[in-house]
């Protein structure tokens, strides 16, 4: 049985079990239930479900009540029903496997994504309890189906939990905040953060959390005051000045701000999207009160080894709304380099530089980014369109007509790509071509 080891690498405890047969000996395993299991496995290869599952009906039988291949079989069987979107029938399937192998892991795993895929959260709240035991990045999952089913304070007992164990983040805060707004009990929750932080005044997150909600109110001197009583009883926290260089900032006190945001930028515990955050906050306010443009090189300073767009991303977003077009693109076309995979800065980027006429350097890149994004139909369009600006007619044809296929409900686009492609034949001297997208140009029906 060693095909077991290698095909059934989802159920890696069983395929040891099996393995562990003389590969020379099948034992009770008969040859209909190789030949049907491995049809089986084909036949989901290819997506044919529904012939994948007859074949496991075969597969069954030839087992007979040998329950390590009863379980293999039915794990199979309740992937196939859940590809199917037959979330019942998979559903008793997993069950199945987890009476023969009882609290494995990759079956677990496959159960609670079918239970989220359902909605079913109360019946993936034990199943989750089970995976965190072993792998406690599933504690944030539970606090996100306790959300989901309303046990907003348990919720916010595990968000407090793992920001006391792991730090503060992104989405962490974001659910917080949901469930907040959920509750709409703001008084109720600044009194409860109120009183534990009286009683552990050495909790960060307790007074971050209040923060927020002054904040949301409005009340922006309660807010600030927490976050100095915060330094207070902990002199060190990074964490207070995340909340501390807006208030300096809307308050034009520079310097502190300049010392706050100095400290989250290399903190350690902050992630990068808050650290993003603080710097759109900082561009929003130069770009207010331009006065302060020069402190901009050392607030970027920081992330000049940052490999992440988004910081050059912001800056050039900052320039060009300054209509500053050049330093703009220069920061766009560095961040793009950086960060070949970010798909908004790749767009900015390339339409900056049909906009300023760079049709050779928009070309190119439009290329690279086909061969990361194949399916983009506006990196076509694009592409179409600097190869029209640098009058490669031929080029500009091959990659719209391409682009066409991808395009998706959009009559706008379509009607661009029609018109690129006009002017291509048009250039070309195939006027019959040029003409018949003219036409169909036209036919199209545009939205107001």
């Amino acid at each position: 049985m060693f095909f077991f080891g290698i095909i059934c690498g989802s159920l890696p405890v069983m395929g040891q079990q099996i393995k562990e047969e003389p590969t020379d000996d099948l034992g009770n395993v008969s040859d209909a239930f190789q030949e049907t299991f491995f049809e089986a496995l084909k036949q989901k290869g290819i997506e044919n479900y529904e012939l994948a599952l007859n074949a496991l009906q075969k597969a069954e039988v030839a087992a007979k009540s040998n329950e390590e291949h009863l379980a293999v079989v039915y794990f199979e069987t309740a992937k196939n029903l859940k590809s199917l979107k037959k979330y019942p029938e998979a559903k008793s399937y997993y069950l199945r496997v987890l009476d023969i192998k009882n609290d494995h892991w990759d079956v677990m795993e496959s159960l609670y994504d079918l239970y989220y895929q359902q909605r079913d959260y109360e019946s993936a709240i034990p199943l989750v309890k089970k995976l965190m035991a072993v792998e406690e990045e599933y504690k944030e999952d539970l606090a996100n189906l306790y959300s989901r089913t309303q046990q907003y304070e348990k919720a916010l007992e595990v968000l407090d939990e793992l920001d006391n164990s792991w730090g503060e983040s992104a989405y962490r805060t974001a659910l917080r905040r949901r469930i907040y707004k959920a509750t709409g009990d703001s008084e109720g929750a600044i009194d409860n953060l109120q009183s534990k932080i009286d009683n552990n005044p050495q909790n960060e997150q307790d007074y971050l959390n209040l923060i927020y909600l002054y904040s949301e109110q409005g009340d922006t001197g309660k807010a600030f005051e927490t976050a100095q009583a915060l330094l207070k009883f902990k002199p060190d926290s990074e964490l207070a000045h995340l909340a501390l260089y807006k208030f300096y900032l809307d308050q034009g006190d520079m310097a502190n701000a300049m010392r706050s945001m100095d400290i989250v930028f290399g903190a350690s515990q902050i992630g990068n999207d808050n650290k993003y955050k603080v710097l759109s906050d900082f561009l929003k306010f130069v770009g207010e009160n331009p006065q302060y443009e020069s402190e901009l090189d050392k607030v970027i300073a920081p992330f000049a080894k940052d490999d992440n767009g988004t910081v050059y991303e912001q800056l050039g977003s900052f320039y060009l709304a300054k209509d500053e077009r050049a330093a703009a693109l220069r920061f766009f076309e560095r961040g793009a380099s950086l960060d070949p995979d970010n798909f908004s800065l790749l767009r900015n980027t390339l339409l900056l530089q049909i906009e300023v006429q760079r049709y050779e350097d928009a070309a190119r890149l439009s290329e690279e980014g086909l061969a990361i994004f194949p399916a983009q139909a506006l990196l076509y369009l694009l592409n179409g369109v600097a190869n029209n600006g640098l009058e490669q007619s031929d080029a500009a044809i091959d990659s719209l007509e391409m682009g066409l296929d991808f395009i998706l409900d959009d009559p706008k686009m379509e009607r661009d790509f029609y018109d690129q492609l006009q002017q291509a034949y048009s250039r070309k001297g195939d006027s019959k071509k040029a003409n018949e997208y003219a036409k169909k140009m036209s036919q199209l029906n545009i939205p107001n």
